[in-house]
């Protein structure tokens, strides 16, 4: 189990957060990543393992005017 904006999400096996990101609609250009109280740079997105225990908070970017 992993923990994202505070809800679990089961998951399987190890995935990256570049991986996540896609499964949950979120396009990754246009959010900010924390994993485990540290923030993810976007270069390191698809380097990033996300493993059980692990918290997330992805934080969308919304334009308007």
């Amino acid at each position: 189990m992993v923990m994202v904006n505070g809800k679990e999400q089961g998951l399987s096996e190890e995935i990256l957060v570049s991986e996540l990101l896609e499964l949950m609609g979120y396009q990754a250009d246009r959010v900010a990543v924390e994993h485990n109280g540290r923030m993810v740079s976007r270069s390191r997105l698809s380097e990033t393992t996300i493993r059980d225990g692990d918290i997330l908070e992805v934080i969308s970017f919304v334009g308007g005017g």
